[in-house]
């Protein structure tokens, strides 16, 4: 029987070629780019080319840097105020979300507990709930505190990730050996201990997806602050922004608001691709490990 032709074997070296998947991706990548691209361009120009060039051409001259010193001094800085106020929720809550979810999963995966199939099935109900279908109870019940226009009433919500929980407890329950935990207690290590010193390294892979998760979450979070804050000093990012958006559109002086608007909507990405550039390489181990331990 002749053997085929090496050209026509498809290995990982050698993929089969589809020009009609080569041209679905290229149109997705497009898709995905072209807003950006048309960000990136629009912040570059004045004032006066923003309203009279087109969109995705340059301006007739690069005045990037005075568009971004115009964002931080436009109503007494008050941007700077919100970066840092979205710095404090993203920083904590993630942090705190994190570390949560991740105790939460070790306890479901490695523990025996009273109730734990019940939580289970809570945990796992509590994903398919939408949070924005939460942020009205949420309201309510922080009103009810007190609790409204402060910090707390952002913070607070952002400290549950269902998700992250469950991502954490599937991860833990293959990435953390039973042996190895049994044999830290042996050695006299309480749980809390053991969780900290052994089983909470060996979670870093999964802890960073739950982080990078989670900060993109809160920093995109808008109709919670939205409802729960009314002073324009502890507004997020995402919440100031659109107020000079609607600014521009009720005062009249759209032109100016829109060229700020535009330059402090790159300024805030900014952040999030440093972030997830980062971070990849924790990522990148994750999957190695995994690889290996398969």
């Amino acid at each position: 029987m002749p053997r085929p032709a090496a050209s026509r074997l498809h290995t990982v070296g050698n993929p089969r070629k589809s020009t009609t998947l080569t041209v679905m991706t290229a149109l997705f990548t497009l898709y995905c780019l072209l807003p950006l691209v048309w960000l990136v361009i629009n912040a570059t120009k004045s004032q006066a080319d923003f309203v009279s060039t087109f969109g995705l051409g340059p301006g007739r001259e690069f005045a990037l840097w005075d568009n971004i010193a115009q964002v931080f001094t436009y109503q007494d800085g008050i941007f700077a105020r919100w970066l840092l106020n979205t710095v404090l929720y993203v920083v904590v809550g993630a942090t705190v979300s994190t570390f949560l979810a991740a105790l939460g999963g070790y306890a479901l995966a490695k523990l025996d507990f009273t109730g734990k199939r019940v939580f289970l099935l809570v945990v796992l109900g509590s994903i398919s709930v939408p949070g924005i279908a939460l942020a009205i109870p949420q309201f309510l019940l922080f009103a009810q505190l007190g609790m409204t226009d402060t910090p707390w009433a952002v913070l607070i919500p952002s400290f549950i990730n269902p998700f992250g929980l469950y991502l954490m407890w599937v991860f833990t329950a293959e990435a953390v050996p039973s042996g190895l935990l049994e044999a830290a207690k042996i050695d006299g290590a309480g749980e809390f201990r053991t969780f900290l010193q052994i089983a909470l390294p060996l979670l870093a892979p999964a802890g960073v997806t739950v982080l990078l998760f989670s900060f993109v979450s809160i920093w995109n979070n808008y109709f919670l602050p939205l409802i729960m804050l009314k002073d324009p000093d502890w507004y997020p990012l995402t919440v100031g922004i659109n107020q000079w958006n609607k600014l521009g559109s009720s005062a009249g002086n759209g032109a100016l608001v829109q060229n700020l608007v535009i330059t402090s909507a790159l300024l805030t990405i900014v952040p999030l691709i440093i972030a997830f550039l980062s971070l990849q390489r924790y990522w990148q181990s994750g999957l190695a490990l995994g690889a290996v331990k398969g």
